[in-house]
């Protein structure tokens, strides 16, 4: 946001310009702009013509503007909390998210493998440091948060916007543990040493610009993911089989 605006409508051309911003996921939901005085500055436009290119951003249900400065709308929000409520609980649902993600983002690797500018490669790598540090740590939490941060800058590398904000609003009900628990997932024996294999196979591919290996390492990763969880739910079942007989006692007349 360095160079100048000076076109005919300043307003409308302030509008364009932050609504390509959060459509192309420069700005996310939820993130607070800096204040109307610096904004301004670094647009180069008059305070008077932000205001109004912001109001117009209000109107669509983009920006958020009030007394403690504007903030990105959680648009995401609108979608992803009410499909919380449906999804949740539902036996169906982690097989079709496996299902989904294996015909979308096995692609959407391969695509950040060809897209991917300077930058991206930049903020890939960083969330690839950010995967080996939490590794080190006893606690799988920062591992699983790193892990789905790490997926975002691929969706973001693909420069997809559709993949972008579709993928993000999945990443939030990920976070939420609707799919699955991700912790629960992360404590199964060997499971974070592969996932990091993996994960470090999918970003030396990406990096590397290399479409088919990117399409394959990711297949394979969203294959080991359901099929581990499969065998976790499996063994679950088992398990509250196994309780069931051991309550019979209780209740059962000898």
């Amino acid at each position: 946001m360095t160079d100048t605006l000076k076109p005919a409508r300043l307003a409308d051309a302030i509008a364009e310009r932050i609504q390509a911003m959060i459509l192309e996921g420069v700005l996310r939901p939820g993130e607070k702009l800096i204040a109307e005085r610096d904004l301004a500055a670094r647009l180069g436009v008059s305070r008077p013509s932000l205001r109004d290119g912001l109001a117009q951003l209000e109107v669509k249900g983009l920006l958020v503007v009030g007394k403690s400065g504007t903030t990105v709308a959680p648009f995401l929000a609108e979608l992803a909390d009410p499909l919380a409520e449906l999804f949740r609980d539902d036996d169906r649902v982690s097989a079709d998210y496996f299902e989904f993600r294996s015909v979308v983002e096995a692609h959407a690797t391969a695509l950040a493998a060809r897209r991917a500018s300077q930058a991206d490669r930049d903020l890939l790598r960083v969330r690839l440091e950010d995967m080996r540090r939490a590794h080190e740590s006893s606690d799988p939490t920062e591992e699983a948060q790193a892990d789905v941060g790490l997926h975002v800058a691929i969706y973001e590398a693909a420069h997809n916007v559709v993949v972008l904000h579709v993928m993000r609003a999945l990443a939030d009900l990920l976070r939420q543990g609707v799919f699955f628990s991700r912790e629960s997932f992360y404590r199964r024996p060997g499971v974070r040493d592969a996932l990091l294999a993996q994960h470090l196979r999918i970003g030396e591919a990406v990096l590397a610009g290399d479409p088919a290996a990117a399409e394959a390492v990711a297949a394979a990763h969203i294959a080991f993911i359901c099929a581990t969880h499969e065998e976790i739910r499996r063994e679950e079942i088992r398990q509250a089989a196994s309780l069931r007989r051991i309550a019979r006692n209780d209740i059962v007349a000898t």
